[in-house]
């Protein structure tokens, strides 16, 4: 009996051609020697295919090169191959070696054209399917495959303590290990805490004050609530999709294009995560809005920004070959979908069937062929050795809004022939002697052939390329629906038995949709992806949700569910919230709502003796775990306590301006991006995001790697840290401007020092913090010169605590310690009452209370 994945790729099969099937004997005897004989010269994978062209392999023909497809099944008519055979124009007609075709070659080239292009399938490995069994075992008993179970709180000894039915389940398992959950948090640390948790800021002294004053029953989720409405709220969770989502505003490895347009699919992500709109909706859109219907054309547009998230991923645009670099991009969307919605590693199936998890290649093939009937629209194609515009296409982009005004055909034509004739003088001097020898200015002798290509380039833009007025986005559009061929070994040209378009079958989910024949599959599968049978989506984004407010999730291994992947530590509970979440309309907002409100989430995060050996990693949630600020949080947090953060969102990117030509390591754009990101006092979510081009102010501590899917970043702690809290430009600036806020205000030095603690930590400073600030600022200020440099009397001096990583450098100049940590710049105090100052807030700033929430 065939494995059950086996069944439906015999029935495919013919579309690439049966091996003993009539077509494919025709194009081995006729046709292939044809090929090899006058074609493969110069159009195949052992040479830099002419024109981009490949005849070695069948898609190659199809896909075809820089004119267009080479062959359109069942039309030889139509076929481009057959055109330029038959040119009246030698220097036009192919082939240029071998000599001509004779009468009788290019009528069995017609035949073969017009009977569908067979070609013959590759024999799969014999390894192929001899996993059914294991597989079938996996399916059956692997956790996160079966369905969500409906359960019920537990009963707990401690029947006082929960204030939740999700405290229940955590009380239950501590009661099982004889443990207790520690005492609940302080009012204040709990609103430090909550309001950084959901809004990536610190909380305004004023709205402290207004907390703790605060002694009704509902002042805790009053707090809550606040928080959720925010714009602040979609601006930090929003973020935490977007690290799921690889965002990146550039193409990234190889040659890097900027994605100009990718902007609008961030605000669209921050404007949903503020809308709650329902996350099943949220996944819908991303995968299919074009396919949804909308009421109005704002609401279109909407629909069609959403889809950049499958878009908007890393791309190799330097591979020469076209259909390689296809399948690449197919390859990343699967992993990017796969990982974040199902926190499954379906890609590993892309070469054999999944060595862990019961993911045959059949399946991964299925998901490819939606993929393959579908149109990515980044905005560029691949092109080994491009330069200027030639990674651009602007038919690749979603169209926006409204219809440009038509264009003058005649001119059109013009720079259409001009720009031919550019290329064809760029391409013959580019690299060569001639080209590379200066010329009087002192540039290459090639620079103006390079300049005036694509000054002819963007002229006609101006004419026809709606995103030179602001109408375009990244995006996905249907493409040529189509099956697709399992890949041998994964690689593009060896093509094995072809897939019907379908979903992975590792798990069942009842009432499922088919796929359309008439559509790419994306619809079908949105509705797939977002079931209520689905026993995955709901169980992963509860399980992010958990993460982002306790530090782990109840599966750790939050973006991945898989036999690799950690057991929840806390089965029923998961089930519990996937359930509730789904009752509750997929609401994100009641979700996180829920759980902060819930006594675990508002425990202190003190470690009884003894608690750390049973449970070091806090499983169990016996305490709340502190945690970091991450690289955003901590930018934010420097800024909005110097006064300087503008929280107004911001008016698209700095990379809009960019043009989608490369972007070189450390050339001008990429310098220019990392100057404005430097010089911007907007949020962190709002800063240029390009590929390879990380802001400085961020780059420390532990950003998201913008190339996979990230649900849990890293957080390491590294001496370049301490290192950048000391030199860094912009933490002098913040301290700069912090000092000249506190020297502004009116009252005794103890006041200012009281308030900057206040606007860093959230509290007042002790009696012994405030003596010994007071003693350090009298010091510094009548030892450090407005030069900044330190005597070693400084030294001697009582110093709080937190200063002491300042002190330990006293001896050194501004300059030398900048020098040392490879700074980007010195700033300076404008006396030394401000040195003083400035140094004091700095030291705030570095202080293990400022950089972490309790």
């Amino acid at each position: 009996m065939k494995s059950i994945w086996i069944a439906p790729l015999i029935a495919g099969a013919a579309l690439a051609g049966e091996a003993d099937s009539p077509q494919v004997a025709f194009f081995e005897k006729k046709v292939r020697p044809i090929l090899v004989s006058h074609c493969y010269n110069c159009h195949s994978a052992d040479t830099k295919p002419a024109g981009g062209l490949r005849v070695d392999d069948r898609n190659g023909l199809l896909t075809g090169g820089n004119s267009g497809p080479a062959i359109i099944p069942g039309e030889p008519e139509k076929s481009l191959i057959l055109e330029r055979i038959r040119h009246k124009d030698s220097k036009q007609r192919m082939p240029k070696e071998g000599g001509e075709l004779t009468e009788a070659e290019i009528a069995d080239l017609s035949l073969w054209i017009r009977d569908g292009v067979a070609w013959p399938a590759e024999k799969l490995p014999d390894s192929f399917g001899k996993s059914a069994a294991a597989y079938e075992k996996l399916r059956a008993r692997h956790w996160a495959w079966q369905p969500v179970t409906e359960t019920k709180p537990p009963v707990v000894t401690n029947s006082k303590w929960p204030r939740s039915d999700m405290d229940r389940f955590i009380l239950a398992k501590l009661e099982e290990k004889k443990l207790s959950p520690v005492a609940d948090a302080d009012r204040l640390t709990l609103i430090r805490r909550v309001t950084f948790d959901l809004t990536g800021l610190p909380p305004a002294p004023a709205e402290i004050d207004s907390f703790l004053k605060d002694k009704s029953p509902n002042a805790y989720a009053a707090l809550v609530d606040r928080l959720l409405a925010s714009p602040r709220f979609g601006e930090r969770w929003g973020r935490h999709w977007l690290d799921v989502a690889r965002y990146g505003e550039s193409t990234g490895p190889s040659r890097n294009i900027p994605y100009p347009h990718a902007w609008k699919y961030r605000d669209y992500v921050l404007d949903s995560v503020n809308r709650d709109v329902p996350f099943n909706r949220f996944i819908q859109e991303q995968v299919a809005g074009d396919l949804l219907p909308a009421a109005t054309p704002a609401e279109r547009d909407r629909l069609v920004i959403a889809t950049g998230l499958l878009a908007l991923g890393p791309k190799d645009v330097n591979q020469r070959f076209k259909e390689r670099f296809q399948m690449d991009n197919v390859d990343e969307q699967i992993d990017t979908l796969s990982r974040s919605v199902l926190a499954m590693t379906v890609s590993c199936a892309r070469c054999h069937d999944h060595k862990f998890d019961p993911i045959p290649s059949s399946d991964y093939y299925a998901l490819a062929g939606i993929f393959t009937s579908t149109d990515q629209l980044a905005g560029v194609r691949s092109k080994m050795g491009g330069a200027g515009l030639e990674y651009y296409n602007y038919k690749m982009l979603a169209k926006l809004g409204p219809d440009l005004p038509n264009a003058d055909p005649e001119r059109v034509k013009t720079l259409t022939a001009q720009i031919a004739v550019a290329q064809q003088k760029w391409d013959a001097i580019r690299g060569t002697p001639e080209g590379l020898k200066p010329a009087a200015d002192g540039k290459p002798t090639q620079r103006p052939y390079r300049l005036k290509l694509e000054a002819l380039q963007q002229e006609l833009l101006q004419l026809v390329d709606p995103a030179e007025h602001g109408y375009a986005a990244h995006g996905l559009r249907e493409g040529k629906i189509a099956d697709t061929a399992i890949r041998i070994r994964g690689q593009a040209e060896r093509l094995g038995p072809t897939v019907p378009r379908g979903f992975p079958t590792t798990f069942a989910v009842p009432g499922a949709p088919a796929v359309s024949p008439s559509q790419s599959g994306r619809l079908e599968l949105a509705q797939w992806l977002t079931s209520e049978q689905n026993p995955l989506t709901a169980r992963v984004i509860v399980n992010r949700a958990w993460q982002h407010l306790f530090g782990q999730g109840i599966v750790t291994t939050v973006d991945n569910f898989g036999v690799t992947g950690d057991r929840p530590s806390h089965p029923e509970l998961l089930d519990y919230l996937a359930r509730q979440f789904v009752r509750d309309g997929w609401s994100i907002k009641k979700l996180v709502r829920d759980i902060a409100l819930s006594r675990s989430y508002q425990l202190n995060s003190s470690a009884p003796a003894g608690y750390r050996e049973i449970d070091p990693a806090n499983r169990l949630v016996w305490r709340h775990s502190p945690r970091r600020l991450d690289a955003e949080e901590m930018r934010d947090a420097m800024l909005i306590a110097a006064g300087r953060l503008e929280l107004a969102p911001m008016a698209g990117s700095p990379a809009k301006s960019l043009k989608m030509i490369e972007m070189p390591d450390n050339g001008p754009e990429s310098r220019k991006m990392l100057q404005t990101a430097d010089d911007s006092t907007h949020r962190s979510v709002y800063l240029p995001l390009l590929r390879g081009v990380i802001p400085t102010a961020l780059e420390a501590f532990d950003p998201v790697t913008q190339t996979l899917v990230t649900g849990q970043r890293d957080s390491t702690t590294v001496p370049t840290q301490a290192l950048y809290l000391l030199n860094s430009k912009f933490v002098r600036e913040q301290s700069r401007a912090f000092a000249e806020k506190l020297l502004a205000e009116p009252g005794s030095p103890a006041a200012r020092i009281r308030w900057a603690y206040r606007l860093t930590v959230g509290r007042f400073p002790t009696p012994q913090e405030l003596d010994r600030a007071q003693t350090f600022l009298g010091v510094y200020e009548t030892t450090y010169g407005q030069s900044g440099t330190a005597q070693s009397v400084l030294a001697k001096a009582e110093q709080p605590k937190a200063l002491t990583d300042r002190v330990d450098q006293a001896d050194q100049t501004d300059a030398e310690r900048n020098a040392q940590a490879g700074t980007d710049g010195v700033v300076q105090a404008k006396s030394s009452q401000e040195a003083a100052w400035m140094s004091f807030v700095q030291a705030l700033y570095g202080s293990a209370e400022f950089r972490f929430v309790r």
